[in-house]
């Protein structure tokens, strides 16, 4: 068996003495596993970090086996990404985002959006929006996709302002005006609506998607809620600020 694709490093692992257990994100094999021989020496140590595109060619005996990696470099960026708090949560994030997808299970669109993050994290109020629809596409890939599209309750597709945390369905605001203290806010941007971003919105999307990443998938599988993505929030808000 042997396949060759485009891929970015999500982290390593030892193996041995000298070899790593490498872990990529591709396009059209999802997330993926393999030995790395001599992946600790030096020469090898600058190309496998996190946040690296690389062309990886695997190769194993039987399909269910380990295989071997054979990496090239193709955008060496990790070095980038670690020159600042903010790019170094990001791909902390991204990475321990997709290792919650099943392995060798494709999800094209979020291999996709996975690089284009983390072409954009000079950006903060660009790759926090970014962010938060990868975090909403992953949890529609997994099955929990919330429904933003019209009102849960009248049907109506305008004045849509809350989310409710029962059906992750879409509420408009009369609707929702009663149950407004247990609603969450659905900010104007995921909705297509809307020319600027305020922090405001950030912060309520970002707690939208959080609240069902923990119910759907941290909670059941007695995960606790990532530190860097606690940490990513926290630059985000501040970098925001700052302007």
């Amino acid at each position: 068996m042997e396949w060759t694709e485009d891929a970015l490093i999500l982290g390593t692992r030892k193996h041995g003495e000298t070899s790593v257990i490498l872990e990529v994100m591709t396009r059209e094999r999802g997330r993926c596993l393999g030995l790395v021989r001599g992946g600790r020496s030096r020469r090898m140590q600058p190309t496998l970090q996190a946040g690296n595109r690389v062309t990886a060619t695997w190769r194993a005996r039987l399909e269910d086996h380990l295989g071997i990696f054979t990496i090239d470099p193709v955008a060496l960026r990790a070095a980038s990404l670690m020159e600042t708090s903010l790019g170094l949560h990001i791909i902390q994030t991204v990475a321990g985002l997709l290792r919650l997808l099943p392995e060798r299970d494709p999800h094209a669109a979020l291999a996709d959006a996975a690089e284009i993050i983390l072409e954009n994290t000079r950006e903060p109020i660009v790759v926090a929006a970014l962010m938060v629809r990868f975090e909403l596409a992953l949890l529609d890939d997994l099955g929990f996709g919330l429904d933003l599209s019209k009102c849960a309750a009248t049907g109506t597709k305008q004045d849509l302002v809350y989310v409710s945390p029962k059906s992750g369905r879409a509420v408009s605001a009369d609707a929702g005006e009663p149950y407004k203290a247990k609603m969450l806010v659905l900010p104007p941007f995921l909705k297509g609506e809307g020319t600027s971003l305020e922090r405001s919105d950030i912060m309520n999307a970002f707690t939208l998607s959080g609240f069902f990443l923990n119910r759907h998938i941290f909670e059941p599988r007695a995960l606790p809620p990532p530190l860097a993505r606690e940490a990513l929030l926290r630059d985000l808000e501040r970098a925001i600020e700052e302007g």
